[in-house]
Protein backbone atom coordinates (compact mmCIF):
# COMPACT_ATOMS: atom_id res chain seq x y z
CA UNK A 1 0.00 0.00 0.00
CA UNK A 2 1.30 3.60 -1.00
CA UNK A 3 0.26 6.32 1.11
CA UNK A 4 0.81 9.60 0.07
CA UNK A 5 1.03 11.96 3.44
CA UNK A 6 0.33 15.68 4.48
CA UNK A 7 -0.52 18.02 7.35
CA UNK A 8 -2.07 21.24 7.43
CA UNK A 9 -2.78 23.05 10.79
CA UNK A 10 -3.85 26.72 11.76
CA UNK A 11 -6.76 27.22 13.96
CA UNK A 12 -7.92 30.60 12.76
CA UNK A 13 -9.41 33.34 14.99
CA UNK A 14 -12.07 36.03 13.43
CA UNK A 15 -11.56 38.73 15.82
CA UNK A 16 -7.70 39.01 15.41
CA UNK A 17 -7.49 41.93 13.40
CA UNK A 18 -3.98 40.64 11.60
CA UNK A 19 -4.13 38.43 8.84
CA UNK A 20 -2.20 35.35 8.88
CA UNK A 21 0.18 35.49 6.04
CA UNK A 22 2.19 33.02 4.43
CA UNK A 23 5.97 33.56 6.07
CA UNK A 24 3.75 32.87 8.98
CA UNK A 25 3.56 29.14 8.13
CA UNK A 26 6.60 26.60 9.05
CA UNK A 27 5.98 23.83 5.99
CA UNK A 28 8.36 20.86 5.65
CA UNK A 29 8.01 19.37 2.41
CA UNK A 30 9.15 16.00 1.46
CA UNK A 31 11.68 13.83 3.48
CA UNK A 32 11.63 16.91 5.99
CA UNK A 33 8.32 15.54 7.12
CA UNK A 34 9.13 12.47 8.65
CA UNK A 35 12.13 13.85 9.80
CA UNK A 36 10.38 16.65 11.94
CA UNK A 37 7.70 14.17 12.97
CA UNK A 38 9.55 10.74 13.37
CA UNK A 39 8.88 9.86 16.78
CA UNK A 40 7.17 12.97 18.63
CA UNK A 41 3.71 12.43 20.49
CA UNK A 42 1.56 14.13 17.40
CA UNK A 43 -0.69 13.18 14.76
CA UNK A 44 1.98 13.26 12.40
CA UNK A 45 3.98 11.05 14.57
CA UNK A 46 1.46 8.76 15.21
CA UNK A 47 0.73 8.65 11.23
CA UNK A 48 4.49 7.64 11.13
CA UNK A 49 4.37 4.85 13.73
CA UNK A 50 0.86 3.46 12.19
CA UNK A 51 1.62 3.07 8.86
CA UNK A 52 5.29 1.56 9.59
CA UNK A 53 3.22 -1.16 11.35
CA UNK A 54 0.68 -1.63 8.67
CA UNK A 55 3.97 -2.16 6.37
CA UNK A 56 2.96 0.66 4.02
CA UNK A 57 5.33 2.87 1.79
CA UNK A 58 5.07 6.21 2.49
CA UNK A 59 4.99 9.07 0.62
CA UNK A 60 5.82 12.33 2.18
CA UNK A 61 4.42 15.41 0.19
CA UNK A 62 4.16 18.33 2.70
CA UNK A 63 3.46 19.56 6.10
CA UNK A 64 2.11 23.22 6.75
CA UNK A 65 1.27 24.97 10.22
CA UNK A 66 1.04 27.86 11.93
CA UNK A 67 0.60 29.66 15.62
CA UNK A 68 -3.29 30.11 15.99
CA UNK A 69 -3.81 33.43 14.66
CA UNK A 70 -6.14 35.32 12.55
CA UNK A 71 -7.96 34.88 9.21
CA UNK A 72 -5.66 33.41 6.64
CA UNK A 73 -4.92 35.98 4.21
CA UNK A 74 -6.88 34.43 0.60
CA UNK A 75 -3.17 34.41 -1.25
CA UNK A 76 -1.64 32.48 1.56
CA UNK A 77 -4.35 30.11 1.57
CA UNK A 78 -4.33 29.39 -2.24
CA UNK A 79 -0.37 28.97 -2.01
CA UNK A 80 -0.73 26.33 0.28
CA UNK A 81 -3.68 24.65 -1.44
CA UNK A 82 -1.83 24.97 -4.44
CA UNK A 83 1.71 23.72 -3.10
CA UNK A 84 0.12 20.16 -1.69
CA UNK A 85 -1.96 19.57 -4.77
CA UNK A 86 0.60 19.84 -6.96
CA UNK A 87 3.20 17.51 -4.45
CA UNK A 88 0.24 15.04 -4.81
CA UNK A 89 0.51 15.12 -8.03
CA UNK A 90 4.25 15.26 -8.65
CA UNK A 91 3.71 11.29 -6.19
CA UNK A 92 2.29 9.40 -8.63
CA UNK A 93 0.36 6.63 -8.14
CA UNK A 94 -0.81 6.34 -4.23
CA UNK A 95 -3.28 3.94 -3.01
CA UNK A 96 -4.77 6.37 -0.25
CA UNK A 97 -3.67 9.46 0.99
CA UNK A 98 -3.38 10.12 4.95
CA UNK A 99 -4.06 13.29 6.36
CA UNK A 100 -3.00 15.13 9.47
CA UNK A 101 -5.76 18.46 9.61
CA UNK A 102 -7.13 20.78 12.15
CA UNK A 103 -10.40 21.38 11.63
CA UNK A 104 -10.63 25.00 12.68
CA UNK A 105 -8.92 27.08 9.59
CA UNK A 106 -10.40 30.13 8.39
CA UNK A 107 -9.67 31.79 5.25
CA UNK A 108 -10.59 34.67 3.19
CA UNK A 109 -13.89 33.58 1.37
CA UNK A 110 -13.45 30.35 2.60
CA UNK A 111 -14.96 28.85 5.41
CA UNK A 112 -13.17 25.42 5.44
CA UNK A 113 -10.40 25.13 4.03
CA UNK A 114 -10.17 21.50 5.66
CA UNK A 115 -13.23 20.72 3.54
CA UNK A 116 -11.85 23.09 0.11
CA UNK A 117 -8.63 20.39 0.54
CA UNK A 118 -9.67 16.86 1.23
CA UNK A 119 -12.23 17.69 -1.74
CA UNK A 120 -9.51 18.33 -3.93
CA UNK A 121 -7.49 15.71 -2.94
CA UNK A 122 -10.36 13.11 -3.60
CA UNK A 123 -11.04 14.69 -7.18
CA UNK A 124 -7.17 13.68 -7.68
CA UNK A 125 -7.33 10.35 -6.27
CA UNK A 126 -10.44 9.11 -7.15
CA UNK A 127 -13.94 7.78 -5.42
CA UNK A 128 -12.72 4.26 -4.65
CA UNK A 129 -8.82 4.92 -2.76
CA UNK A 130 -9.53 5.59 1.25
CA UNK A 131 -8.92 8.99 2.06
CA UNK A 132 -9.06 9.50 6.00
CA UNK A 133 -7.60 12.47 8.11
CA UNK A 134 -6.83 12.90 11.69
CA UNK A 135 -8.27 16.09 13.55
CA UNK A 136 -8.03 18.15 15.94
CA UNK A 137 -11.20 17.92 18.89
CA UNK A 138 -11.44 21.70 18.39
CA UNK A 139 -12.46 21.69 14.87
CA UNK A 140 -15.91 22.89 13.13
CA UNK A 141 -16.63 20.38 10.78
CA UNK A 142 -19.64 19.25 8.70
CA UNK A 143 -21.56 16.62 6.82
CA UNK A 144 -19.44 17.99 3.73
CA UNK A 145 -16.15 17.65 4.90
CA UNK A 146 -17.16 13.96 6.07
CA UNK A 147 -18.76 12.94 2.54
CA UNK A 148 -14.92 13.66 0.97
CA UNK A 149 -13.63 11.28 3.34
CA UNK A 150 -13.26 7.49 3.99
CA UNK A 151 -12.83 8.18 8.04
CA UNK A 152 -12.85 10.98 10.50
CA UNK A 153 -9.98 10.42 13.47
CA UNK A 154 -10.53 13.70 15.91
CA UNK A 155 -8.36 13.64 19.01
CA UNK A 156 -10.49 13.10 22.11
CA UNK A 157 -8.56 14.58 25.29
CA UNK A 158 -8.16 18.24 25.89
CA UNK A 159 -5.10 18.39 27.10
CA UNK A 160 -4.80 16.97 23.34
CA UNK A 161 -2.44 14.42 25.10
CA UNK A 162 -4.02 11.69 22.93
CA UNK A 163 -3.24 12.63 19.22
CA UNK A 164 -0.30 10.27 18.56
CA UNK A 165 -2.38 7.37 19.60
CA UNK A 166 -5.43 9.24 17.28
CA UNK A 167 -2.63 9.06 14.22
CA UNK A 168 -1.99 5.46 14.65
CA UNK A 169 -5.40 4.39 14.99
CA UNK A 170 -6.19 6.44 11.61
CA UNK A 171 -2.99 4.22 9.90
CA UNK A 172 -4.80 1.21 11.06
CA UNK A 173 -8.10 1.73 10.02
CA UNK A 174 -6.72 2.92 6.71
CA UNK A 175 -5.10 -0.45 6.06
CA UNK A 176 -8.69 -2.61 6.46
CA UNK A 177 -10.32 0.45 4.37
CA UNK A 178 -7.89 -0.22 1.59
CA UNK A 179 -7.93 -3.99 2.12
CA UNK A 180 -11.79 -3.67 2.14
CA UNK A 181 -12.29 -5.63 5.39
CA UNK A 182 -14.62 -2.59 6.01
CA UNK A 183 -16.84 0.08 4.20
CA UNK A 184 -16.64 3.33 6.01
CA UNK A 185 -19.78 5.17 6.28
CA UNK A 186 -19.57 8.46 8.57
CA UNK A 187 -22.59 10.26 10.19
CA UNK A 188 -21.86 14.10 11.29
CA UNK A 189 -24.26 15.10 13.75
CA UNK A 190 -24.37 19.27 14.49
CA UNK A 191 -25.40 20.66 17.91
CA UNK A 192 -26.57 24.56 17.67
CA UNK A 193 -23.97 25.06 20.52
CA UNK A 194 -20.56 27.17 21.06
CA UNK A 195 -18.61 25.68 23.91
CA UNK A 196 -16.08 27.60 26.01
CA UNK A 197 -12.90 25.30 26.34
CA UNK A 198 -13.97 22.43 28.60
CA UNK A 199 -11.54 19.70 29.99
CA UNK A 200 -12.19 16.23 29.57
CA UNK A 201 -10.20 14.63 32.69
CA UNK A 202 -13.23 15.38 34.27
CA UNK A 203 -16.63 16.67 34.22
CA UNK A 204 -19.03 17.00 31.29
CA UNK A 205 -16.36 16.81 29.03
CA UNK A 206 -15.80 13.46 30.35
CA UNK A 207 -18.95 12.09 30.53
CA UNK A 208 -19.37 12.88 26.74
CA UNK A 209 -16.13 10.72 26.03
CA UNK A 210 -17.74 8.03 28.02
CA UNK A 211 -20.65 8.11 25.96
CA UNK A 212 -18.69 8.29 22.72
CA UNK A 213 -17.11 4.83 24.17
CA UNK A 214 -20.20 3.08 24.95
CA UNK A 215 -20.92 3.80 21.62
CA UNK A 216 -17.57 2.34 20.12
CA UNK A 217 -18.28 -0.72 21.94
CA UNK A 218 -21.36 -1.42 19.94
CA UNK A 219 -21.39 -4.23 16.79
CA UNK A 220 -20.85 -2.34 13.66
CA UNK A 221 -19.80 1.00 15.13
CA UNK A 222 -16.23 2.19 13.93
CA UNK A 223 -15.63 4.93 16.04
CA UNK A 224 -17.48 7.71 17.54
CA UNK A 225 -16.01 11.04 18.95
CA UNK A 226 -16.80 14.51 19.73
CA UNK A 227 -15.72 17.64 18.05
CA UNK A 228 -16.07 20.97 21.27
CA UNK A 229 -15.97 22.87 18.07
CA UNK A 230 -13.78 26.27 17.94
CA UNK A 231 -16.09 29.15 19.40
CA UNK A 232 -13.76 32.02 18.21
CA UNK A 233 -14.85 31.92 14.58
CA UNK A 234 -17.62 33.26 13.13
CA UNK A 235 -18.51 31.27 10.75
CA UNK A 236 -21.57 29.07 9.97
CA UNK A 237 -19.60 26.15 10.55
CA UNK A 238 -18.79 27.06 14.14
CA UNK A 239 -19.90 24.72 17.09
CA UNK A 240 -19.85 21.28 18.87
CA UNK A 241 -20.82 18.45 16.49
CA UNK A 242 -20.69 14.32 17.38
CA UNK A 243 -18.96 11.96 14.46
CA UNK A 244 -19.98 8.42 14.05
CA UNK A 245 -18.44 5.85 11.86
CA UNK A 246 -20.25 2.62 11.12
CA UNK A 247 -19.17 -0.35 8.95
CA UNK A 248 -21.80 0.29 5.85
CA UNK A 249 -24.93 1.14 8.15
CA UNK A 250 -25.40 5.25 7.73
CA UNK A 251 -28.68 4.62 10.74
CA UNK A 252 -26.27 2.85 12.92
CA UNK A 253 -23.67 5.95 12.14
CA UNK A 254 -26.29 8.11 12.81
CA UNK A 255 -28.00 6.43 15.78
CA UNK A 256 -24.50 6.85 17.18
CA UNK A 257 -23.74 10.16 16.77
CA UNK A 258 -27.40 10.83 18.22
CA UNK A 259 -27.17 9.02 21.30
CA UNK A 260 -23.99 11.31 22.54
CA UNK A 261 -25.28 14.46 20.81
CA UNK A 262 -28.31 14.36 23.29
CA UNK A 263 -26.30 13.67 26.35
CA UNK A 264 -24.07 16.39 25.09
CA UNK A 265 -26.97 19.03 24.89
CA UNK A 266 -28.14 17.98 28.01
CA UNK A 267 -24.94 18.58 29.55
CA UNK A 268 -24.61 21.93 27.93
CA UNK A 269 -25.03 24.17 31.44
CA UNK A 270 -22.39 22.75 32.88
CA UNK A 271 -20.08 22.71 30.28
CA UNK A 272 -20.13 27.01 31.91
CA UNK A 273 -16.80 27.39 33.74
CA UNK A 274 -16.62 30.14 36.37
CA UNK A 275 -15.23 33.43 34.84
CA UNK A 276 -12.80 35.32 37.53
CA UNK A 277 -10.88 38.70 37.21
CA UNK A 278 -7.32 39.24 37.79
CA UNK A 279 -8.09 40.13 41.24
CA UNK A 280 -10.49 37.71 41.82
CA UNK A 281 -8.10 34.69 40.89
CA UNK A 282 -4.96 36.38 42.54
CA UNK A 283 -7.15 36.51 46.12
CA UNK A 284 -8.07 32.54 45.58
CA UNK A 285 -4.69 31.77 45.08
CA UNK A 286 -3.05 33.66 47.47
CA UNK A 287 -5.57 32.72 50.72
CA UNK A 288 -4.58 28.61 49.15
CA UNK A 289 -2.81 26.96 52.09
CA UNK A 290 -0.71 24.98 49.76
CA UNK A 291 2.08 26.05 47.61
CA UNK A 292 2.35 26.18 44.16
CA UNK A 293 -0.88 27.96 43.02
CA UNK A 294 -0.86 28.41 39.25
CA UNK A 295 -2.83 30.91 37.74
CA UNK A 296 -3.68 30.43 34.22
CA UNK A 297 -4.76 33.49 32.04
CA UNK A 298 -6.95 31.33 29.57
CA UNK A 299 -7.78 35.04 28.20
CA UNK A 300 -4.45 35.97 26.48
CA UNK A 301 -4.00 31.96 25.44
CA UNK A 302 -1.40 32.37 21.95
CA UNK A 303 -2.77 28.35 21.53
CA UNK A 304 -6.13 29.92 20.81
CA UNK A 305 -5.51 32.72 18.39
CA UNK A 306 -4.61 35.68 21.36
CA UNK A 307 -1.27 37.97 20.99
CA UNK A 308 0.13 36.81 23.96
CA UNK A 309 1.14 39.90 25.02
CA UNK A 310 -1.58 41.06 27.36
CA UNK A 311 -0.23 42.88 30.44
CA UNK A 312 -3.80 42.17 32.51
CA UNK A 313 -2.42 39.52 34.85
CA UNK A 314 1.19 40.35 35.19
CA UNK A 315 -0.03 44.11 36.16
CA UNK A 316 -2.22 42.93 39.17
CA UNK A 317 1.01 40.45 40.02
CA UNK A 318 3.29 43.56 40.29
CA UNK A 319 0.68 46.06 41.74
CA UNK A 320 -0.50 43.72 44.74
CA UNK A 321 3.17 43.36 45.48
CA UNK A 322 3.51 39.58 44.84
CA UNK A 323 6.79 37.53 45.79
CA UNK A 324 8.36 34.28 45.01
CA UNK A 325 6.29 34.12 41.38
CA UNK A 326 7.33 33.16 38.08
CA UNK A 327 5.36 34.47 34.94
CA UNK A 328 5.30 32.67 31.42
CA UNK A 329 5.39 33.67 28.60
CA UNK A 330 5.18 37.33 27.45
CA UNK A 331 5.77 38.00 23.88
CA UNK A 332 7.65 41.25 23.06
CA UNK A 333 10.53 40.84 20.51
CA UNK A 334 11.27 44.14 21.30
CA UNK A 335 11.80 43.87 25.16
CA UNK A 336 13.98 40.30 24.35
CA UNK A 337 16.27 42.15 21.86
CA UNK A 338 17.30 45.48 24.84
CA UNK A 339 17.64 42.08 27.60
CA UNK A 340 19.94 40.59 24.56
CA UNK A 341 21.87 43.74 23.94
CA UNK A 342 22.09 44.63 27.65
CA UNK A 343 23.46 41.55 28.88
CA UNK A 344 22.76 39.61 32.64
CA UNK A 345 22.77 42.05 35.06
CA UNK A 346 21.66 45.23 33.53
CA UNK A 347 18.74 46.61 34.68
CA UNK A 348 16.33 48.21 32.07
CA UNK A 349 13.56 50.81 31.85
CA UNK A 350 11.07 49.28 29.75
CA UNK A 351 7.78 49.01 28.50
CA UNK A 352 6.58 45.35 28.45
CA UNK A 353 3.71 43.71 26.67
CA UNK A 354 0.33 45.49 25.30
CA UNK A 355 1.88 46.27 21.64
CA UNK A 356 -1.02 44.12 19.58
CA UNK A 357 -4.25 45.93 21.00
CA UNK A 358 -6.06 47.51 23.69
CA UNK A 359 -8.08 44.96 24.68
CA UNK A 360 -5.27 42.33 26.39
CA UNK A 361 -4.25 45.87 28.38
CA UNK A 362 -1.81 48.12 27.78
CA UNK A 363 2.29 48.25 27.96
CA UNK A 364 3.75 47.92 31.67
CA UNK A 365 6.16 49.97 32.59
CA UNK A 366 8.65 48.54 35.11
CA UNK A 367 12.19 48.79 35.72
CA UNK A 368 13.49 45.11 35.00
CA UNK A 369 16.66 42.98 36.05
CA UNK A 370 18.26 40.64 32.64
CA UNK A 371 18.92 37.35 35.44
CA UNK A 372 18.43 35.13 32.46
CA UNK A 373 19.06 35.26 29.05
CA UNK A 374 18.61 32.17 25.97
CA UNK A 375 17.77 31.36 22.47
CA UNK A 376 13.92 30.29 23.36
CA UNK A 377 14.87 26.61 21.52
CA UNK A 378 13.57 23.61 23.96
CA UNK A 379 11.32 20.52 23.60
CA UNK A 380 8.08 20.43 24.73
CA UNK A 381 7.74 16.95 27.41
CA UNK A 382 4.12 16.69 27.97
CA UNK A 383 1.82 18.04 25.57
CA UNK A 384 3.33 17.57 21.93
CA UNK A 385 6.25 15.67 23.45
CA UNK A 386 9.01 15.81 21.07
CA UNK A 387 8.58 18.66 19.22
CA UNK A 388 11.38 21.34 19.08
CA UNK A 389 9.97 24.64 19.89
CA UNK A 390 12.05 27.84 18.86
CA UNK A 391 10.41 31.03 20.42
CA UNK A 392 13.46 32.80 19.46
CA UNK A 393 15.46 35.04 22.02
CA UNK A 394 14.62 35.03 25.48
CA UNK A 395 14.91 36.83 28.32
CA UNK A 396 13.96 36.16 32.46
CA UNK A 397 13.67 39.43 33.67
CA UNK A 398 12.82 40.21 37.88
CA UNK A 399 10.34 42.89 38.18
CA UNK A 400 9.59 43.57 41.33
CA UNK A 401 8.75 39.98 43.05
CA UNK A 402 8.20 38.11 39.71
CA UNK A 403 10.49 36.34 37.14
CA UNK A 404 9.06 37.09 33.87
CA UNK A 405 9.51 35.15 30.91
CA UNK A 406 9.82 37.37 27.46
CA UNK A 407 9.81 35.57 24.44
CA UNK A 408 10.15 37.09 20.49
CA UNK A 409 7.47 34.78 19.30
CA UNK A 410 3.90 33.98 20.76
CA UNK A 411 3.52 30.38 22.32
CA UNK A 412 1.25 29.25 25.21
CA UNK A 413 3.03 27.56 28.25
CA UNK A 414 2.89 23.52 27.98
CA UNK A 415 4.89 22.52 30.96
CA UNK A 416 7.86 23.45 33.15
CA UNK A 417 10.32 23.20 30.22
CA UNK A 418 10.47 26.96 29.18
CA UNK A 419 10.92 27.67 33.32
CA UNK A 420 14.02 25.33 33.47
CA UNK A 421 15.30 26.55 30.44
CA UNK A 422 16.08 29.94 32.27
CA UNK A 423 16.70 28.41 35.70
CA UNK A 424 13.70 28.33 37.20
CA UNK A 425 12.18 25.42 38.99
CA UNK A 426 8.13 26.17 39.10
CA UNK A 427 7.87 23.76 41.82
CA UNK A 428 9.27 26.17 44.42
CA UNK A 429 7.90 28.90 43.15
CA UNK A 430 4.31 30.67 45.16
CA UNK A 431 2.32 31.45 42.36
CA UNK A 432 3.05 29.87 38.97
CA UNK A 433 1.11 32.19 36.32
CA UNK A 434 0.90 31.31 32.56
CA UNK A 435 -0.75 32.19 29.53
CA UNK A 436 -2.67 28.91 28.58
CA UNK A 437 -6.26 27.87 28.70
CA UNK A 438 -5.57 24.08 29.14
CA UNK A 439 -2.70 22.45 27.75
CA UNK A 440 -0.89 23.65 30.39
CA UNK A 441 -2.55 21.12 32.46
CA UNK A 442 -0.77 18.03 30.92
CA UNK A 443 2.27 19.89 32.30
CA UNK A 444 1.09 21.39 35.34
CA UNK A 445 -1.63 19.02 37.08
CA UNK A 446 0.99 16.87 39.68
CA UNK A 447 2.83 20.30 40.63
CA UNK A 448 0.20 22.08 41.25
CA UNK A 449 -1.55 22.62 45.22
CA UNK A 450 -4.13 24.36 43.00
CA UNK A 451 -5.25 25.70 39.80
CA UNK A 452 -6.90 28.97 39.35
CA UNK A 453 -8.41 30.25 36.16
CA UNK A 454 -7.93 34.20 35.39
CA UNK A 455 -9.98 35.55 32.63
CA UNK A 456 -9.86 39.18 32.54
CA UNK A 457 -10.37 41.07 28.54
CA UNK A 458 -8.96 39.20 25.69
CA UNK A 459 -9.56 37.13 22.72
CA UNK A 460 -10.07 33.83 23.90
CA UNK A 461 -11.97 34.55 27.27
CA UNK A 462 -14.66 31.84 28.26
CA UNK A 463 -16.87 34.42 27.97
CA UNK A 464 -17.73 33.62 24.44
CA UNK A 465 -21.04 35.99 24.22
CA UNK A 466 -18.58 38.80 24.25
CA UNK A 467 -18.18 38.63 20.54
CA UNK A 468 -20.19 40.77 17.77
CA UNK A 469 -20.64 37.88 14.98
CA UNK A 470 -22.67 38.05 11.90
CA UNK A 471 -22.27 35.25 9.83
CA UNK A 472 -22.07 32.15 13.31
CA UNK A 473 -25.52 30.61 12.90
CA UNK A 474 -28.44 31.09 14.88
CA UNK A 475 -29.81 30.42 17.49
CA UNK A 476 -27.17 29.03 19.37
CA UNK A 477 -26.93 28.35 22.42
CA UNK A 478 -25.40 29.72 24.94
CA UNK A 479 -26.08 32.74 23.16
CA UNK A 480 -29.47 32.56 22.33
CA UNK A 481 -31.21 30.84 25.38
CA UNK A 482 -33.98 29.40 23.49
CA UNK A 483 -31.77 27.81 21.04
CA UNK A 484 -33.23 24.16 20.60
CA UNK A 485 -31.89 20.74 18.96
Amino acid sequence: MRVALASFQHESHSWRAERTRLADFSIARGAELPRRAKGTRTALGGWLAGLAEVGAEVTPLVAAGATPSGVIAGSAWAALRDELETALLRAGRVDAVALALHGAALAEGVDSPETELCRLVRGRIGPAAPVVATFDLHGNVSQALADSLSGMFPGREYPHVDTFERGREAALFLRDAFERRVTPVTHVETLPMLLPGAPTAAGPGARVNAACAEQRRRPGVLDCAFFHGFPYADTPLAGASVVATADGDRALARDAARAVARLAWALRESFLPESLSCDEALARALAHPARPVVINETSDNPGGGAPGDGTHLLRALVERGVTGACFGIVADPEVARRAHAAGIGAKLDIELGGKTDPLHGPPLRALAEVTHLSNGRFTSRSMLAGVELNLGPMARLRIAGVEVLVSSRAQQVFDTEPFRLHGIDPARCEIVALKSSHHFRAGFESLAAAIVTADPPGLTTQRIEAFTRSRTRRPIWPLDREAAW
